[in-house]
Parts: structure tokens; C-alpha cells; sequence
């Protein structure tokens, strides 16, 4: 077993770190995206087709609309590359590895070795960073073609690219619960349309002082609204920290929920088996 942290034999008893457990894992995860290309490429294609058919469709419409001195809008551009970025990112897992795995009977094999049990999912995500990052920097490459720019420079474009890592981080604990409860490949395939109402529930097409009735009232519970407009601000805002700090808490709110549910699930498959 190439990927195992400690060798057979030898009456070896310690184990081996914590960070280098996570490390173990994420080699081989990463490897994986290297033999996947089928499953990253359609990650590019839905944001830049999201971008292109937005902006085409209702930048006009909407930089016509926006009110005299509204604080979003006015460059629609800028305006739509969160929701592109955010489509990129969320749902974006090694939880298809994790079903392999699964279903392989590799899992069985790991928790036999003196491996770290919460690392199996650290590892994955580590993994999950590095496919993140790139997902995010060619959504970011896309808009400075199109010529969208950051108002909070370079700067700004950092905490643009760690926000939307931080999310598909914090969403990919929904993906690993529904291998760890299934071990189901359609299962964990379907996982990412749990995201679609809480992507179009928000404002996502036109800022919030466009929208009226119960759209609203639901955008302003949602809280990738608040991630939007967080990400939002540092294109064409300026250093608006509440927004961003609301942006942040949204991400911390999904962290806690989705890692308590995936460790709790990845606990339940190890005492099951």
C-alpha cells in the first residue's frame, strides 16, 4: 500500500505526525486531480459561461437601472465575477475519491494503519485548496481580460482569491458527509445541487436595491448573499470592512455546520466499518 504513513513491521509504535498524515493524503489526492482532467474542466466551463451570458444578457439592462449613486452595479462586470468564481469553486471535492475508496475497500485498509482518522478528510481538503486556487485564478484571469479590475489592488485581490477558497472549503464538508453516509459515486455526484437554490436566491443577477417582494426578504437570510457582496466590495467598493467581514462570517457559519456533519459521518464509518 504505496500511500500508507507507516511501514509494516519492524515493531515500529509511534506514529508519525499530524501534518505529515495530512501530507500523505493530499500527494495522493492531488495526483488524482492530475488523472482527472474530465472532472475540473467542466469547473471551468460553467463560470465562464455564467460570465459571458450574464454580461451579455443584462449588463445594459441593469448599469441602465441601477440607481443615481447606488453603491453596486454601475460596472456589471465586476458585478457578476463573484457568481462566476462562486459557481467555479463550491462543490469542487475529492469526495469522488473518498467513494473509491470506499467502495474499494482502501478506506478499511487506511483505518488498519496507525493514521490520524480526522486527517482522512484534512488531507482531501488540502487537495481540495490546491483545485480551489486554480479554479479561482483563471475566473479572476477571465475577468481581467473582459477588463474587470480591483478597486482594493493587489491587495484586494488577495482576499478576493482567500474568500473563495475559504468557501469551497468550508461547502465541501456537504459533498464528504454524502460519501461518507452513501458511499454512493451519484450520490456525491448530485451533491452540488443542494447549492442551487441558495445561489439563485440572492443577487446574483441584480443588486439588492433592484429586487423587491419576498426575492428580498430570502436574499437577505442567504448567506451567500452576504459572500457576494463581500467579494463584490473589494472590486468596485473600496475596503468596505463590514461588507467583508459579513462575507467572512458567512463562510465561518458554513464551516461549523458542514465539518461538524462530515466528521461526525467520517466517525460513524469508522465505528461501522
Amino acid at each position: 500500500m504505496t500511500d500508507a504513513t507507516i511501514t509494516p513491521g519492524g515493531g515500529l509504535t509511534n506514529r508519525v505526525s499530524f501534518l505529515t498524515d495530512i501530507a500523505t493524503i493530499a500527494r495522493r489526492a492531488v495526483r488524482s486531480v492530475v488523472r482527472e482532467p474530465e472532472y475540473v474542466v467542466p469547473a471551468l466551463i460553467i463560470p465562464f459561461f455564467f460570465f459571458v451570458v450574464n454580461t451579455g444578457a443584462l449588463e445594459s439592462f441593469v448599469e441602465r437601472q441601477a440607481p443615481s449613486g447606488s453603491t453596486v452595479g454601475l460596472d456589471y462586470r465586476a458585478f457578476q465575477l463573484p457568481v462566476a468564481i462562486i459557481f467555479a469553486v463550491t462543490g469542487i471535492s475529492r469526495a469522488s475519491v473518498l467513494v473509491i475508496d470506499i467502495q474499494s475497500g482502501y478506506l478499511d485498509r487506511m483505518l488498519v494503519t496507525p493514521i490520524r482518522r480526522s486527517t482522512l478528510l484534512f488531507g482531501l481538503m488540502v487537495a481540495d485548496i490546491v483545485m480551489a486556487l486554480g479554479l479561482a485564478l483563471f475566473v479572476v484571469a477571465l475577468g481581467l481580460v473582459f477588463g474587470v479590475w480591483f478597486e482594493t489592488g493587489v491587495l484586494g485581490l488577495l482576499v478576493f482569491l482567500l474568500l473563495a477558497i475559504a468557501w469551497s472549503v468550508a461547502y465541501s464538508g456537504i459533498p464528504y458527509t454524502v460519501a461518507l453516509r452513501t458511499g454512493n459515486p451519484a450520490a456525491v455526484n448530485s451533491s452540488f445541487l443542494i447549492f442551487f437554490p441558495f445561489a439563485f436566491l440572492t443577487p446574483s443577477y441584480l443588486p439588492r436595491d433592484l429586487m423587491g417582494g419576498w426575492l428580498e426578504a430570502v436574499a437577505a437570510w442567504n448567506p451567500v448573499t452576504y459572500l457576494m457582496e463581500g467579494m463584490r466590495a473589494l472590486l468596485f467598493m473600496g475596503w468596505d470592512g463590514l461588507a467583508i467581514v459579513k462575507g467572512a462570517a458567512a463562510i465561518v457559519g458554513l464551516a461549523i455546520v458542514t465539518f461538524y456533519i462530515a466528521f461526525r459521518s467520517l466517525g460513524r464509518r469508522v465505528a461501522t466499518g
